[in-house]
């Protein structure tokens, strides 16, 4: 019987090796704890290379029946330009088979992503420097009777389910800190220390004063770049940011395949990645 060597399958933490080296053949840095989170809360795809390794790979984050993220896509450069892409990318949105599907494009899988029925619905910015910001003395590390407000109000923000996600930020994440207002919660946000930065996010507020404090408390004390990511929909925090010493890196565009995004994203400041929203 025929067995087609470029089949597409679901792998598992085995291989999180094969991924970090495909991302290193494209340039990618090997974060080794963005991969191992993203074999944890998401289903991670990959076509094998006949030679050893991936020849390519893609991770599809479900949340519910409302809405997916699709992110980590990476084809091997050896296998460029043999469809290997569109497919993975086909694979990925059958398998969230939600309402609405998410992702972020660079200039380069823009083109692809439109071509499969994504649309633009905005733009988000990596930034990175040495921030110079004093702490706000106003959040607190989370506890464990934080977490059903936490859960509720990224619900409401979030516009779907991830409770699971929230339980792994908790576990995998060097800070999680809370900021507390007379109806319960008002936003929490955590920080990931990586090789060489440390990342904000994802980070949940009722206001941009609330989001103001939370990103200065998680980035004091830091002897590393902070990283982060942030949409077009915050320009005064943006310019906020910037004055103090964040650094534009690149811009992707937000892009929904489906219905409209669901929630309340004005609300939503910094996302867990720019792979799973």
């Amino acid at each position: 019987m025929y067995r087609d060597p470029m089949l597409i399958k679901r792998i598992d933490i085995t291989r999180l090796d094969d991924c970090l080296a495909l991302a290193v053949s494209r340039d990618w840095t090997p974060d080794r704890r963005v991969w191992t989170l993203m074999f944890e809360i998401g289903a991670v795809f990959g076509i094998d290379d006949p030679g050893g390794g991936l020849a390519g790979c893609v991770v599809s984050t479900r949340y519910g029946t409302r809405l997916s993220a699709i992110g980590m896509m990476l084809v091997a450069e050896g296998f460029g330009r043999q469809g290997l892409g569109t497919r993975l990318m086909e694979h990925a949105i059958a398998d969230g088979g939600t309402e609405s599907t998410w992702l972020t494009a660079t200039r380069f899988g823009k083109p692809l992503y439109e071509k499969l029925g994504f649309r633009s619905v905005g733009e988000c910015t990596r930034y990175a420097g040495d921030l110079r910001l004093p702490p706000s003395g106003g959040s607190r590390p989370v506890s464990i009777e934080d977490v059903p407000a936490m859960v509720r109000l990224d619900a409401a923000v979030f516009g779907a389910p991830r409770e699971h996600v929230l339980r792994a930020v908790l576990s995998a994440a060097d800070q999680v800190r809370v900021i507390e207002g007379t109806d319960g919660v008002r936003g929490y946000g955590a920080a990931w220390r990586n090789v060489d930065n440390t990342a904000i996010g994802p980070l949940v507020a009722t206001d941009e004063r609330t989001a103001r404090d939370l990103i200065a408390d998680l980035a004091a004390g830091s002897d590393q770049p902070i990283r982060f990511h942030l949409a077009d929909t915050h320009p005064e925090l943006r310019e906020w940011l910037e004055s103090h010493g964040a650094e534009r890196e690149f811009d992707t565009t937000a892009m929904v395949y489906g219905a409209s995004l669901p929630g309340d994203r004005e609300r939503l400041f910094l996302p867990l990645t720019l792979a799973t929203g």
